[in-house]
């Protein structure tokens, strides 16, 4: 059975997204992307925003609706993969967006290729799959740093016990928020004052 999930603010707000089974691709909750939107207010309208691990697409669909100029979103399971499309479609988003169906390495290493620059970085990896985080934030501190547009922001959401290192590379943790089971780790390459 499929769960659902709804947009919470911008031009879809309160439309319904659908998300696969299973904790493979467990949905950001709607309250957690409400209090990580609350941060990010000031940063969308307009963003570059790049969603890692999209599962069905919500986080980035939520970018969407909020005014981000582009999201790119990056997913590899097909089950996953196939949501993500429909709740697209069923949403009426036609442009705006494209999906990569590599993994999450591969596609970084092609975003650079292509000298692609975000805004805004979310990733959300299966929570029993603690080496992608370090994965995918060290490539996003290292060799991947050109991903990053000036004064880019990069939020990992994890399991609260679980830890994030405080740096990974040039990547510096600059705030902790922790909800229910869940946190979101948030990374910058020069700290800012209001994360």
């Amino acid at each position: 059975m499929l769960e659902c999930v709804r947009i919470i603010a911008g031009s879809l707000r309160s439309r319904t997204l659908t998300a696969p089974p299973g904790l493979a691709t467990r949905p950001t909750s709607d309250r957690l992307r409400e209090t990580l939107f609350n941060v990010l207010t000031p940063r969308v309208a307009g963003a570059r925003f790049l969603d890692l691990y999209a599962g069905s697409g919500a986080v980035g669909i939520e970018a969407l609706s909020r005014g981000a100029a582009r999201v790119e979103f990056v997913e590899r399971e097909p089950r996953a993969l196939k949501v993500l499309r429909e709740n697209l479609k069923k949403l009426g988003i036609t442009s705006g967006f494209r999906i990569d169906s590599r993994s999450v390495a591969a596609a970084l290493k092609e975003l650079g290729k292509e000298a692609q620059r975000f805004d805004l970085i979310y990733l959300d990896p299966p929570w029993d799959a603690a080496a992608e985080y370090a994965a995918a934030l060290g490539v996003l501190g290292g060799a991947g740093a050109g991903l990053l547009a000036e004064g880019a922001v990069v939020i990992a959401e994890h399991r609260r016990k679980q830890r994030l290192e405080e740096r990974y590379g040039a990547l510096e943790r600059t705030r902790l928020l922790e909800q229910g089971d869940a946190a979101l780790s948030f990374f910058a390459a020069a700290p800012r004052e209001f994360i």
